[in-house]
């Protein structure tokens, strides 16, 4: 059944598979890496009948290893191969699909809490062997080649942070929290604003209320271990970056509907998600089972009608392509040179887990759709200048160390705000 199936699908590349002590057998048109694999015996049917789940579990329960080459060079062997993840699909199968996704995405507040916990309250000491010692574990910003993490999660940070045009004073609110760095990062870029940060995390509350401490800013800075629905505003800022795709479909308006009510009447949101450039679909099998479930990367197209519907303005979308393909290769070389401190936290098959995880995952960047966006909203079609020149101004401020730009009440001057509305009379 391997066999033919992948003289069906494997018309471009150089892939040698041998199963058990069988003859290897080649496969494509001999261009690229050679890559050459042997699997288990049985292991080939699985891979055959259900590839998008059982490439990563073979790999992950040591079933298929790599003689030539390794997973990312297969991965870019898929990619150039388009019919190797296809199956014919009916409509009874994509209606089936479509209730699954329903079902494994309701997210109630038990349901994300377990959710969240499957991942984010593993070891504190697994993150900090690979991510930047500011623990930002989401897409990072690179704005020069060369760029080291460290430098590009700093300019994320000072990108997020322009766009929201904070306030010296007033409330923020960051949904998703995570080990505080980003709260606490704008709580010294806004040295009047009030930081709440909520997560369902129990792990990452526990950091982040140490690292406030630690800071001595835990009397403006509250972390708090609650869910963002049972949270009371109003707030002048509210940001969230890498929470949404923990939402779920099913969740999305109430999801923007909440925002809407905790956002002030002249407040300013940044929402900072992973998203896909195709029409709607599911969650990569794999992913879903055994890294995020309840997990979920919508389409544009599914989140821009949730958030008219919630009566907030989008005043700026950005679409960032390749940022997350180059944060997941720093991620997983450090993931790697750290691979036997990790093994020993856990054990071989968690590290092949997850080094599947961060392989599949960069492939999803740099072949197969995914992307980030960040889109910029507000209740008021004057909460923000109306033009784009105060992001660029503040993002070079802030990225060199500065703070807020002076305010009257909490809000930007009047001469921040370009024009007002007697001037247009």
């Amino acid at each position: 059944m391997l066999e033919a199936y992948l003289q069906r699908v494997v018309d471009v590349g150089d892939l040698t598979v041998a199963v058990g002590a069988g003859r290897p057998r080649t496969y494509g048109d001999g261009s690229g890496r050679p890559i050459a694999i042997r699997m288990k015996p049985g292991s080939g049917v699985k891979l055959a009948m259900n590839p998008e789940l059982k490439l990563g579990e073979c790999f992950m329960d040591g079933e298929l290893v790599f003689e030539q080459g390794d997973m990312f060079d297969l991965l870019e062997l898929v990619a150039n191969n388009p019919r190797f993840w296809k199956k014919p699909r009916t409509a009874a199968l994509r209606m089936r699909e479509t209730a699954l996704r329903r079902l494994q995405q309701i997210n109630d507040r038990r349901a994300a809490r377990r959710n969240v916990a499957h991942h984010y309250d593993l070891s504190h000491e697994l993150y900090a062997r690979f991510l930047d010692a500011d623990m930002q574990y989401s897409c990072a910003y690179f704005t020069a080649p060369g760029d080291t993490l460290e430098q590009a999660q700093a300019a994320k940070k000072a990108h997020i942070a322009a766009k929201l045009n904070l306030p010296q004073g007033g409330r923020l609110l960051d949904i998703g929290c995570g080990w505080g760095g980003l709260g606490l990062t704008l709580a010294h870029m806004a040295p009047e604003l009030e930081v709440t940060g909520v997560t369902l995390s129990r792990e990452q509350h526990a950091v982040a209320e140490r690292r406030a401490q630690a800071q001595g800013v835990s009397g403006r800075v509250d972390f708090q271990l609650r869910d963002y629905r049972d949270v009371r505003g109003p707030f002048d800022r509210i940001v969230s970056v890498g929470m949404f795709e923990h939402v779920g479909q099913p969740r999305f308006q109430e999801f923007f509907d909440t925002c809407g009510r905790l956002l002030a009447d002249d407040g300013v949101m940044l929402l900072h998600a992973i998203g896909r450039h195709t029409p709607p679909g599911r969650t990569q099998p794999f992913i879903a089972k055994y890294i995020f479930p309840g997990g979920y990367i919508p389409s544009l197209s599914e989140v821009l009608p949730m958030i008219e519907e919630a009566g907030l303005w989008v005043t700026d979308l950005e679409v960032l392509r390749l940022h997350y393909a180059e944060t997941l290769r720093e991620w997983r070389r450090r993931f790697q040179a750290q691979r036997a401190e990790i093994t020993a936290l856990y054990d071989e098959r968690f590290c092949r887990m997850w080094e599947f995880y961060l392989i599949s995952s960069e492939a999803g960047f740099r072949w197969f759709g995914m992307m980030n966006f960040q889109i910029q909203l507000a209740k008021r079609v004057d909460a923000l200048p109306i033009t784009r020149d105060y992001m660029f101004a503040d993002e070079q401020r802030l990225a060199q160390g500065g703070t807020t730009a002076p305010t009257r009440g909490g809000r930007p001057q009047a001469s921040m705000r370009l024009l007002s509305h007697a001037a247009w009379r």
